[in-house]
């Protein structure tokens, strides 16, 4: 397991059994319907919704991944701080909410949501932040 320079372990997320379901093309709202645990499923809707402008659904949908992310994290041993790897792909749902959150909050002028959220992702995942475009 690698270290950041805090000493802090990075968390893993486990398997999505959402991801499977996605990848085969069933409908994000039909998935999360069925895993209405899973980030993934929920920032696959933010993000449909975003790029259709559906802002308030979005942010809505953003932010249910988000809260489910963070439920996540904690079962897995997360202490609010620390990596959260894009490279691991479990990982991948909940930076994917936190990414879509913080720009649904920047649509709607809660910039400090807005940054919060970038901050939040950049710090746990700078690699997750580039492939994200924040």
């Amino acid at each position: 397991m690698s270290e950041n320079l805090l000493g802090i372990p990075e968390t893993r997320l486990p398997e999505d059994p959402a991801a499977t379901r996605l990848e085969a093309g069933v409908a994000a709202d039909q998935v999360a319907a069925a895993y209405p645990t899973s980030s993934l499923a929920w920032a696959t809707l933010a993000e449909d919704a975003l790029a259709d402008g559906r802002t308030i659904e979005g942010y809505a949908y953003a932010r249910t991944g988000y809260h489910r992310g963070l439920d996540a994290l904690r079962r897995a041993g997360w202490r609010g701080q620390g990596p959260v790897p894009w490279e691991h792909e479990p990982n991948r749902g909940f930076l994917r909410a936190l990414a879509a959150l913080s720009r649904a909050a920047g649509a709607i002028g809660e910039t400090d949501e807005e940054r919060r959220c970038a901050d939040f992702l950049r710090d746990s995942s700078a690699t997750g932040a580039r492939e994200l475009g924040l």
